[in-house]
């Protein structure tokens, strides 16, 4: 994104009103004006969502797409961040250019990933709660056949961490979609349209067969080249291991990039074997091929992805072209960090910053300590000063005298001592830590909504306790700064606006 790799590697983004532009028009101009009218049942779009796809597609419009594979209760914050990014970027594209421009998140349910599917953390007073549910079924199904069985404790649970709700409806949503008789694929998708929709995103669903017949024609084509294509990504692999980075997604020799569901489970086909699949009606895109395929079947300005999908578009352009599709591009999302009332009025009681949690045991350990009487602190210090002071004398007095040991000996003796007081500190740290169970208990409340169970909270907190406990205008100070972020990319006026991931606050919405 900074110009710091080879341009060929990803495709060229305008900086302008006037470039951006011309490349709406250019994207629209492959299009007929039938493509919503066939994808039109994948998308079941109502409301808002279906307003905005419909002025695309009746106004010479374009799309912003985003997306991501099922996760429970919706995924993780940045399922949300996602969505609220390609709304944004979609909204200053249309300001800036005039050309209607319809956000899009694109639902992997085609993604066989059980265990993301399965599992979300909630924050808790103390700490962070992890809820999982075991697979009812086979592993490798794609999670748009995969059964969501009975997850009514695992939802009981996250209406407790919501506490006092202000906004019942993410949550009457997850009651209405997430029964024991809808897959994982049906909950995740029919969730996300129901929060969506009223924002005008439209979520087009990958494994609806609408989806996948548009998709058939360039995934056949993959199969038919498959070899071609693996010569193709090994070479941009080794175009960007020589650049002295590390390809996002790795090699696997033999295989094509096409799915087969032809046997229950989602498996790749082998090169050697791919002309007998092409006639398949089974077949599906893996990671690298997905992007060419939403290029290829919606007129898509951009795609709005995180870190890990910018580093594995650099190996998209080799796939794109030997497919003679039109290359698809990236821009980055906006993130952020939300802190929570009850959690800022902890940082600034005890004069810590969120980045202070990255560390999984530092903060305990640095507030124990401080609490420790300054005589003792003292004495520490100075035992530590005098054992390095003297073991430098000693190991002065060895060398000079010709002692019968060697320098080892007394470094030995050295690390010796240092570790048992090292260890007599951390006894002190701990009785500190056990005497203060309550400045503890607010540590790990702290961690468990910033970084809880050691992850970064964008990427594992679920956001729907977020959305009860603060309602729209939480949504709305999201979309602020999404829209601020946009506005940059797309080189339209912005106020002086808050730094991409910097913390905000939900103060004031309690």
């Amino acid at each position: 994104m900074a110009g710091t790799v080879p341009s060929g590697w990803y495709e060229s983004l305008p900086g302008d009103a006037n470039a951006w532009r011309e490349r709406l028009q250019s994207v629209r101009a492959e299009f007929g004006g039938n493509w919503l009218t066939r994808l039109a049942p994948a998308f079941a779009a109502t409301g808002k969502a279906k307003e905005r796809l419909e002025a695309a597609a009746s106004g010479e419009g374009v799309v912003v797409t985003t997306g991501q594979q099922p996760g429970l209760f919706g995924g993780p914050i940045y399922t949300l961040s996602k969505a609220l990014s390609a709304l944004a970027f979609a909204d200053s594209l249309q300001e800036v250019t005039g050309v209607p421009v319809a956000p899009v998140f694109w639902a992997a349910t085609d993604d066989t990933d059980f265990r993301e599917a399965s599992s979300t953390i909630v924050s808790l007073p103390g700490g962070a709660q992890l809820l999982r549910f075991d697979h009812p079924a086979p592993l490798g199904l794609p999670m748009a056949a995969m059964p969501l069985g009975d997850v009514s404790a695992q939802l009981d649970a996250l209406k407790r961490a919501s506490a006092a709700a202000i906004d019942p409806m993410p949550i009457e949503l997850l009651e209405r979609f997430y029964t024991s008789g809808a897959t994982i694929g049906e909950a995740y998708v029919s969730f996300l349209r129901g929060l969506f929709a009223p924002l005008g995103i439209a979520v087009i669903d990958a494994s609806h067969p609408a989806t996948r017949a548009a998709a058939n024609p360039v995934v056949t084509k993959a199969l038919e080249h498959a070899e071609e294509i693996a010569d193709a990504v090994t070479a941009r692999n080794h175009e960007i291991e020589a650049a002295g980075f590390t390809a996002q997604v790795q090699d696997v020799p033999g295989l094509s990039l096409v799915f087969s569901a032809s046997s229950g489970s989602r498996k790749r086909i082998p090169i050697k074997s791919a002309a007998k699949h092409a006639t398949a009606d089974d077949l599906g895109p893996n990671v690298l091929l997905r992007p060419v395929i939403e290029r290829a079947i919606l007129p898509t300005a951009t795609y709005i992805g995180g870190p890990a999908e910018i580093a594995y578009f650099a190996q998209i352009a080799p796939i794109a072209e030997v497919l003679g599709v039109s290359r698809p591009a990236i821009l980055p999302r906006w993130s952020c960090m939300i802190i929570e009332p009850h959690v800022e009025e902890i940082l600034e009681k005890l004069y810590l910053l969120p980045e202070d949690f990255r560390d999984p045991h530092e903060v305990e350990a640095r507030v124990a300590r401080a609490r420790l009487p300054k005589p003792v602190i003292e004495e520490l210090n100075a035992t530590r000063a005098a054992i390095n002071e003297h073991l430098d004398a000693l190991s002065g007095a060895v060398v000079e005298e010709r002692a019968p040991v060697g320098a080892a000996v007394t470094e030995g003796l050295r690390a010796n001592l240092l570790r048992r007081l090292d260890r007599f500190e951390r006894r002190l740290i701990a009785a500190a830590k056990r005497e203060h169970a309550d400045i503890m208990h607010e540590i790990a409340t702290v961690r468990g909504s910033l970084y809880p169970l050691g992850k970064p909270q964008e990427r594992s907190l679920t956001f729907v306790p977020f959305l009860a406990r603060y309602g729209a205008p939480l949504r709305q100070d999201m979309l602020a700064g999404a829209r601020e972020h946009a506005r940059r990319l797309t080189g339209g006026r912005h106020e002086t606006s808050r730094s991409l991931g910097e913390p905000m606050s939900a103060r004031g919405r309690s």
